[in-house]
């Protein structure tokens, strides 16, 4: 297999440190708020990833971290604790956002048919870890404390700008602000492991340490539930670009300084998702969920097949356009392969079969070409070949794309309750026609409070029982 090591900035041959047996590690969401879609687009490359991985014949075992830690935007102990401001929104503690939003981020995850990781920790759960790992990075003068916090000191750390390709001298002029805001800091982008001083005097999740009652750093969190359960060689570390710098650098420099020698070979991050504005986030615009395309009529399935048409290193936009003609294209797939489904006919050819699944290895192999390993269905559809065949075809491809691809989604319904809708989207009509909008509108919202999802189409208006 051939991909993309940002560490390097080139496309190498995937070599795991134990033959086939794989380790993976993926940076988990912070559980302050739902996930956005942009958010996700990355959790799906990462899914087809491992599941690639799998399909090639290696083992995988995959980590993921869940960030329930209230961290700040800069290491200058700077920006806003994400789990306060979700707590403060909510009027739950921050213990019941974490809980929420984890089991959100699930949910959005199982519609999306994106796999749980072997191995899902939350950073509260590792205290310990971070607080054995700062204590050896103070021993062997990798940190210092400084105003009763610890930091991490980057001068010591080797090829530090090595998986960024930042150029310090630029570095140190945008981070002016940052060093006037922490001036206990003997480098501007020294970084945190543990803060007992901070501006956050009323922070709920605080432990007891060493160095006084604080909480540890965004960075360590990542770096110890990664060693403690994949060991100390990873293969495998992924994210998406913005975690480029300084989170994965920060990573890199103190878990090589706590280890003594290389940590992991491979980093593999996704681009962003972007909007006509450009990068997709929770604070602009619409906020863009599973569940707001889920209420505009759309399976979340149809978002990952979006997705999966585009390559994970290059930057993909969004819009409700490009939504419906995706949609419009998986629905004729899907419908496609119904129609072989309903007519299946031969014995199963081996050798085609053989053939296909080395065209889709090799797209695999060629840095997660997720693209091209939609040709090779395409192509199969097209094939002079029995249905039999086909299908099996079709059922080892959607191991990897996982697009339900031989589910037939159709729910089925009562009379009662077919007749019940169909009344209620004809008062609805008469209502807009009547140009009654507000009625036309709770009409809807009474529908979707049942789970009847209304859209309206240039044929008319759908439905779907959820």
């Amino acid at each position: 297999m051939r991909i993309y090591n940002t560490l390097t900035k080139k496309i190498e041959e995937f070599i795991p440190y134990d033959k086939n047996n794989v380790t993976l590690y993926t940076c988990g969401p912070t559980v302050y708020h739902f996930a956005h879609i942009g958010n996700l687009r990355t959790y799906i490359f990462e899914d087809i990833l491992e599941k690639g991985l799998e399909y090639l014949g290696y083992k995988v075992k995959r980590c993921m971290n869940i960030t329930d830690v209230g961290h700040m935007s800069s290491d200058a102990d700077t920006g806003e604790d994400k789990m306060i401001k979700g707590a403060i929104r909510e009027n739950k503690t921050v213990y019941e956002i974490a809980d929420f939003y984890t089991k959100a981020f699930f949910d959005d995850c199982k519609k999306l048919n994106i796999q749980r990781p072997t191995i899902v920790e939350k950073a509260s759960e590792q205290i310990d870890m971070y607080i054995k790992m700062i204590k050896k990075l103070l021993k062997e003068d990798y940190a210092y404390i400084s105003n009763g916090n610890v930091y991490f000191d980057i001068s010591k750390a080797k090829n530090y700008y090595q998986l960024s390709g930042k150029n310090p001298d630029e570095l140190i002029i945008g981070a002016r602000d940052d060093v006037e805001l922490d001036k206990y800091k003997r480098n501007p982008y020294d970084f945190g492991l543990w803060f007992t001083d901070s501006k956050f005097e009323n922070q709920a999740m605080r432990w007891d340490s060493p160095w006084g009652i604080g909480y540890p750093g965004w960075h360590i969190e990542c770096s110890g539930i990664s060693i403690k359960y994949l060991g100390e060689h990873l293969d495998i570390h992924c994210g998406g670009v913005d975690n480029i710098f300084p989170h994965h650098t920060n990573e890199i420099a103190q878990s090589e300084a706590y280890l003594g020698h290389k940590w992991c070979n491979y980093w593999l991050h996704g681009e962003h998702l972007n909007d006509a504005t450009g990068k997709m986030s929770k604070s602009k615009g619409e906020f863009l969920t599973v569940s707001l395309l889920e209420s505009k009529g759309y399976d979340p399935l149809t978002y990952r097949f979006f997705c999966l048409q585009s390559h994970y290193r290059n930057q993909l936009v969004f819009s409700y356009d490009a939504l419906e003609i995706a949609n419009n294209t998986y629905v004729k797939l899907k419908n496609k392969i119904k129609k072989i489904k309903e007519n299946t006919n031969g014995d199963v050819d081996k050798k085609v079969i053989d053939i296909y699944q080395t065209k889709f290895k090799e797209a695999i192999e060629n840095d997660l070409n997720t693209s091209l390993m939609l040709t090779c269905l395409y192509d199969i559809l097209k094939e002079n070949v029995n249905n039999t065949t086909k299908l099996e075809i079709i059922k080892s491809y959607d191991q990897v794309l996982s697009l339900d691809l031989l589910k037939d989604k159709t729910k089925e319904v009562n009379q009662e309750l077919v007749n019940y809708i169909e009344e209620q989207v004809e008062k609805r009509n008469l209502a807009k026609q009547d140009k009654n909008y507000e009625l036309a509108d709770k009409i809807r919202k009474e529908l979707e409070e049942k789970n009847i999802i209304i859209k309206d189409t240039r044929e008319g208006t759908i439905y779907e029982v959820r």
